[in-house]
């Protein structure tokens, strides 16, 4: 294996490498770790790259590689630089988190205050929930829906890539 391929999958916390393979090769390399280890992504962006990136789990295509690497892939690397796939699958994991977290939000209001609204404290304490109110509640759960997915504006990369870091 070439010097350039041997310190990368320390550098990025990749288990397995497979390189200067055919593409055939490169498909029958997936389908072996896919027997192995379950879920399997590919990183490519050649034209021989479009099959393995199809049958991967997770294709991700290098920005600037060819359009049918692009189109063939599920993630899209915005730049040439190998670090951005840690941190595609660092911001997916915090995405996922923040999808929970606002399925939580939402599914815990709902269950609350829906029958709050529907009158079911009225026969018991006399509380009763004017449209009004429970309009206005409704939009403040939407807008800490929306201000919690913000958060991920915030998002910091684990990983420094060269543009990050550059001063131009």
């Amino acid at each position: 294996m070439p010097a350039r391929h041997r310190l990368s999958p320390d550098q990025l916390g990749i288990d397995d490498v497979v390189a200067e393979v055919l593409p055939e090769g490169k498909v029958e390399a997936i389908r072996r770790l896919k027997a192995a280890y379950g879920q399997v992504a590919f990183v490519g962006d050649g034209i021989n790259d479009a099959p393995a990136l199809a049958e991967s789990d997770v294709g991700l295509a290098i920005g600037t590689g060819t359009d049918v690497a692009v189109e063939s892939a599920d993630v899209v690397l915005m730049s040439g630089n190998l670090q951005g796939v840690p941190n595609a699958i660092a911001l997916s994991k915090a995405t996922i988190r923040n999808i929970h977290q606002n399925l939580f939000w939402a599914f815990a209001y709902n269950t609350a205050l829906i029958p709050v609204a529907a009158g079911a404290l009225f026969p018991v304490w006399g509380i009763l929930l004017s449209p009004v109110f429970a309009a206005g509640a409704m939009a403040m759960s939407s807008v800490f829906v929306l201000g919690n997915a913000l958060r991920l504006r915030r998002f910091r990369a684990p990983m420094a890539t060269p543009s990050d870091t550059s001063t131009t």
